[in-house]
Parts: C-alpha cells; structure tokens; sequence
C-alpha cells in the first residue's frame, strides 16, 4: 500500500470523527467548511492508503469492570512459531486487547486487562497454560498516561506538508 500525504483537512476530519465517531458526513462538510463530496472523497482516501482503518467507538474496558491493566510477556517454544500461539491467545483470552511479536528478551508482548488481583492471576495462569508457551512474566500498569495516541502524529505530518 502506498503511503500518502496528509494535509490539514484531512487532519481535522480525523480529529472531528475522533471527537464524535457518529457524526454524519454532512455535518462533517458543513463543520469543516467544505462540500459533502469533499468530505466523502478524504474519507475514502484515507481508507483506501490504512491512515484510517475504521471509525467506530473506542471501548473502554475499565468502563465495565476491567480496570487493572498489566503487561505481559511471553517465551514461546520455537518449534512451535509464533503464528499457532498468537492464534490460542486471541482465540482463548479475550481480555487481551493488544498483542505484538517483539525483538529483544521476549517473543511477545501482551496488553492485558482485568477486574482486579485474582482475576488478573486467572488470565495469566490460562495464557502460561497454552500450548507453545514456554514462560510468561508480567507487571503492572500503576496509571495510563496515554494510549493510541497517533493524532498528534498526523497533525504533524499534515502541517509538514508543502
């Protein structure tokens, strides 16, 4: 996929259906200062390069009870690869919201949410339990500064732009 240059509109259509996800094209153009077409033309750009891959609520999971978030990382057994692995995770916990193969000590790297002590111990204890796993270790988030944070990033590339 071809990368593309975001200019300044595009950055604050971004941001305006960051801020409110359902808000209709129309009201888009018309808060932007621009025609409906203009809008549903960046919209499709920017689909059609992944700078947006979807508009859609963002979930919170502290919102219904899943307010501890830890880290962890997991050894794979090598023979196993990580394909077969990543697929038991996501398949089987689903209170893993995020999960990268990694450089460095570990082979993954996991976001992990739970209702509180016990319940983190549960997730951690069926993630060490799966097939492929060879070791885990985790810590704990103590607060989240920030998270997902990319709008800063394409306000900055837009303004860049000639």
């Amino acid at each position: 996929m071809d990368a593309m240059q975001p200019d300044d509109l595009d950055a604050r259509l971004v941001q305006l259906l960051t801020d409110e996800p359902q808000l209709p094209v129309l009201e888009c153009a018309r808060r932007l200062g621009v025609a409906r077409g203009t809008v549903t033309s960046r919209l499709a750009r920017l689909h059609a390069h992944g700078v947006v891959s979807a508009i859609v609520p963002q979930v919170d999971p502290a919102g219904f009870g899943y307010d501890l978030v830890a880290f962890c990382f997991v050894d794979i057994i090598q023979n196993v690869g990580h394909g077969p692995v990543t697929e038991a995770i996501l398949s089987a916990i689903p209170e893993v919201t995020d999960l990268y193969t990694v450089t460095g000590d570990h082979d993954l790297h996991l976001r992990v949410v739970a209702r509180n002590g016990q319940d983190l111990q549960d997730v951690l204890d069926r993630i060490s339990q799966l097939a492929g796993v060879a070791r885990t270790s985790s810590s704990l988030a103590l607060r989240t500064h920030i998270q997902g944070r990319t709008l800063p990033l394409l306000h900055a590339v837009a303004d860049s732009t000639p």
